[in-house]
């Protein structure tokens, strides 16, 4: 029985350590890519990672360039037009400024995909709860998105206009700010109970 729990611990400890090791790695990759100014050394890099993530690579890519578009789409024009607009347009900055947020953001869902978060801050009691609290609430708004988009398939037998998916996606960005906003107060009211605000 001893011998089987100290194997079990042995196994938890090399758990531990692999998820710390790549979370400092991870923390390491991301302040380098932050000094890296060259545009095609971003895209090396970012080629690289993809050889690196195996079969998942085209899935992580696809969520990647989903979660960033709307933001570097909006932020690129806008700079654009007022770069153009005062004559100092600079394409090798916008790419540069693209690439690095793809990359990072690749690396983010890369490593949240093979590495336990959790485990990797075990040890820092304050990170660990943050990180509990973040997860908790990242769970709780992929049910609600799930069960939204569920229940809008199952009312549409032939495909949605664009008017009915706009109210669709009006009324479920609402659902989560509501969500978003209760679940806020009551994290902060238990921990303010827990001694962790002093105001």
């Amino acid at each position: 029985m001893n011998s089987v729990k100290k194997t079990a611990q042995t196994v938890v400890s090399r758990q531990w350590l692999a998820a710390r090791g790549w979370l400092l790695l991870y923390l390491a990759g991301v302040v380098a890519i932050t000094f890296i100014h060259y545009p095609a050394a971003l895209a090396v890099l970012l080629v690289g990672v993809l050889a690196a993530a195996g079969m998942e690579r085209w899935r992580y890519l696809r969520r990647t360039v989903l979660a960033i578009l709307m933001f570097n789409l909006t932020v690129s024009v806008g700079y654009a037009i007022v770069a153009l607009w005062q004559g100092v347009f600079v394409a090798d900055y916008l790419l540069l400024v693209n690439l690095r947020v793809l990359l990072l953001m690749y690396l983010g869902f890369w490593f949240i995909a093979r590495v336990s978060l959790l485990d990797a801050l075990a040890g820092w009691p304050t990170a660990s709860l943050l990180a509990t609290l973040a997860i908790s609430q990242i769970k709780t708004f992929e049910r609600i998105l799930s069960d939204f988009r569920a229940a809008f398939e199952s009312r549409n037998l032939a495909r949605p206009r664009w008017l009915d998916r706009s109210r669709h996606a009006a009324a479920l960005t609402q659902t989560l700010l509501d969500k978003s906003l209760a679940a806020s107060s009551e994290v902060t009211l238990a921990m303010r109970s827990r001694g962790a605000f002093d105001d």
